[in-house]
């Protein structure tokens, strides 16, 4: 790990300006004038970006009321309505524990490689090898985040066509047509409509916003409309229901958790934009709050105008539709063109979600690139000239997408257990940068704008590696008992496939992997609104 500073900067050793090489992506030396940013490389990227536009990307890509929605067929079963709403309640709790962690961080070191760089500084003398497998769990947990939104958006789109069409029986590569159009339409946006890309994610915010809204409103009006009785308060707040076959309600809750925290669980979305967006330590803080307080507010709100307005249960679990507010919004309204048009409200914000999961897979991948710490680096590590954007790390995330896609129609349950891998993967990669920064007692960090000072840093850094060590082991465990082939829980054995991965591509690696450098906050070197 190599510390760039005033004094370095201005009066350069021979060593230095040697190991300055490996601050381009390209290897060229980076010019003075033009800067560095807090990762050490040379300024490549624009900063289109702003603060309004990176909560509309939080928010959007987020995305915590469609996902808790999308979910509920799978959530019901631990505890039932109350289940629902304490998992997410509680799954809150130490999500915005892990966000604060993480919004320190990336205040103290706002670099596009995210908790890959802040492994490799916190982590000290291991950070070499720390940060390669932080940076690594976190690309793929969202190269497989950006394959789960555009199969929601896919089962959207193919649930709003079997409401409007009785009868229509929904095959799998139905799904995955779509799934394809859709990918290569939000592939090809990233590719070519990058200076748009901060205006589409203001677009994606307000659908959001005004689609829980309205979504709230008609799910909480519509069944008094049609005469409809809604569900008691005894049935939402005190009925609990495990009927997963587990004899301890008190697991059953806590593996329940696993639904909330897939909904909210994108706490480092926006830090990877901080090379594109000015004074990246206080505005990405900032866009972390914005997209948590968004993110509970309408998730806890929306929860309860549904699980109010569904009349039957029983004909939601069993419902032929493929995404299971189709049948909510069906009981809700009370006609099929109303569950359509909140659907729609639904499609549009996890499309433009889907947008955003490629700028955010896009980037991990290609700043793991200009590190030498993937094949075909000096490939990958390239910023297009013409789009300004990393062009060809884009494309492998739709290569790789279309690739799961496949899966997708050769088995869902193989599919599932890749995506289901998001939240253990995206877990693990936070504790290899939170505990080397809690073990080293918080001191191998430069405070940045955001930092939680004196012993309130140490008391949320020891709770949420608390929370992360021993919720990977519960989340690991099957949804259900009695467990088959197709019921099983197989996160655990492809994270530890993933794992034994890149563990063997660190031996083939390790010798040309360069690693993120540190670069001083008030150093002279950085590059115009770099902090």
């Amino acid at each position: 790990m190599t510390t760039i500073d005033d004094k370095s900067a201005q009066n350069p050793t021979t060593d230095e300006k040697s190991s300055s090489s490996a601050l381009s992506s390209n290897g060229e030396v980076p010019n003075i004038e033009v800067g560095v940013n807090v990762s050490g490389h040379k300024q490549e990227l624009e900063r289109n970006f702003g603060l309004l536009s990176l909560c509309g990307l939080g928010i959007t890509s987020g995305n915590v009321w469609i996902a808790l929605g999308g979910a509920i067929t799978v959530a019901i079963y631990n505890g039932g309505p109350p289940g629902i709403i304490y998992e997410f309640l509680a799954a809150c709790v130490f999500y915005w524990l892990i966000a604060a962690s993480i919004a320190e961080l990336s205040s103290a070191i706002p670099s596009s490689g995210g908790v890959y760089h802040w492994a490799t500084i916190t982590a000290g003398r291991y950070g070499r090898s720390c940060g390669w497998f932080a940076g690594w769990w976190n690309c793929l947990a969202w190269l497989l985040g950006l394959a789960s939104i555009v199969q929601i958006a896919a089962a959207q789109l193919v649930s709003m066509y079997a409401v409007m069409h009785d009868g229509f029986v929904t095959k799998q590569w139905h799904v995955f047509v779509t799934y394809l159009i859709i990918t290569w339409i939000t592939c090809l946006i990233n590719l070519y409509m990058n200076r748009a890309l901060p205006s589409i994610e203001m677009i994606g915010g307000f659908f959001v916003i005004a689609g829980v809204f309205i979504s709230i409103l008609v799910c909480a009006i519509m069944p008094h409309v049609n005469h409809q009785a809604y569900g008691s308060n005894f049935s939402l707040w005190n009925d609990w229901q495990n009927q997963t076959g587990y004899s301890s309600s008190g697991f059953a809750f806590l593996l329940g958790m696993l639904n909330g925290a897939y909904s909210v669980g994108t706490p480092d979305l926006v830090t990877h934009l901080a090379e594109e967006v000015p004074n990246p330590s206080s505005t990405i803080p900032k866009a972390i709050l914005a997209q948590f307080v968004f993110g509970f507010f309408s998730g806890f709100c929306y929860l309860l105008s549904i699980l109010y307005g569904i009349s039957s249960f029983d004909d939601v679990l069993n419902s032929t539709y493929l995404f299971p507010l189709a049948e909510i919004y069906r009981q809700a309204t009370g006609s099929n063109a109303g569950s359509v048009g909140l659907l729609f409200l639904a499609f549009m914000p996890t499309f433009i979600s889907s947008i955003g999961c490629y700028v955010t897979a896009s980037r991990v991948f290609w700043t793991l690139a200009r590190d030498r710490a993937t094949p075909f680096s000096h490939f990958f590590a390239n910023v297009d000239g013409n789009t300004h954007n990393p062009f060809r790390a884009i494309v492998l995330c739709g290569v790789f997408s279309t690739v799961l896609g496949c899966i997708y129609v050769g088995s869902t349950t193989a599919f599932a257990a890749f995506v289901g891998a998001y939240v253990i993967l995206s877990t693990l990669s936070y504790i290899a940068a939170i505990l080397p920064h809690l073990l080293s007692g918080r001191r191998n960090v430069t405070p940045g704008w955001f930092w939680m000072k004196g012993i309130s840093g140490f008391i949320v850094n020891g709770i949420v590696c608390a929370y992360i060590i021993v919720f990977i082991v519960i989340f690991c465990f099957p949804f259900s008992l009695p467990v088959d082939a197709k019921t099983m829980n197989y996160a655990c054995l492809i994270t530890g496939g993933l794992s034994l991965f890149v563990l063997a591509f660190w031996f083939v690696r390790q010798g040309t992997y360069v690693g993120p450098r540190q670069v001083v906050l008030d150093a002279h070197v950085l590059a115009k609104d770099a902090i």
